[in-house]
């Protein structure tokens, strides 16, 4: 490797009325603008499927080795930024894009019920709004695929993971604002996992 530190953001593929995911579109943008010069980006697109979302998360951290992984995924109906804190292990009753749900209705059998990631996304997410950002902090990211990613991620990445829900509607779904809050918002958080006294 070159030595530089990499993160992976991920994004989804269409589902419902998503045929270009605004996730995926906005993973997109921030490989193009980056995230610095030590950083390296690497973006993956993930299917709304939890048989291959299980997969591609496993070897995201399996292969890469990330530094951080970002999970983007779309609120449906709402105009601000979500980042979440937690992944929730089971409640996994809804049908994927493939008609599937696990048998279990959960992420990794015999794993802990919810994960937190290890940046303070509260702190976070106060940071920017002070600054006038539409950031909101949540705690429940909805048992779908973004919610059953973002546990999967945290449980193979010691919880060096972040899930930031990035809205349907609104100003912020233009490119030219929402990709550049993202870029900051994970500098903030990656400033965050090398100064972890900050998060306290």
């Amino acid at each position: 490797m070159n030595g530089k530190e990499i993160v992976v953001v991920t994004g989804f593929g269409p589902f419902r009325q998503f045929l270009l995911n605004p996730s995926w579109k906005a993973a997109q943008g921030l490989k193009l603008v980056g995230l610095g010069e030590q950083t390296d980006v690497s973006i993956k697109e993930v299917p709304v499927s939890y048989v291959k979302t299980l997969q591609i998360i496993a070897e995201i951290w399996q292969t890469l080795h990330p530094k951080f992984a970002v999970h983007l995924g779309v609120a449906r109906g709402s105009s601000v930024v979500f980042l979440e804190q937690t992944g929730k292990n089971s409640g996994y009753r809804d049908k994927d894009v493939c008609g599937f749900c696990p048998d279990s209705h959960c992420c990794v059998e015999g794993g802990p019920e919810k994960l937190d990631s290890v940046v303070n996304m509260r702190a976070v997410a106060k940071e920017f709004r002070q600054a006038g950002a539409d950031v909101v902090y949540s705690r429940d990211a909805g048992r779908y695929l973004c919610d059953f990613a973002y546990y999967c991620s945290l449980y193979h990445g010691q919880r060096r993971a972040a899930l930031i829900h990035v809205p349907s509607s609104g100003s912020l779904t233009s490119a030219d604002r929402l990709v550049p809050l993202l870029q900051s918002l994970i500098h903030t958080m990656l400033d965050q996992l090398e100064d972890p006294l900050e998060s306290a």
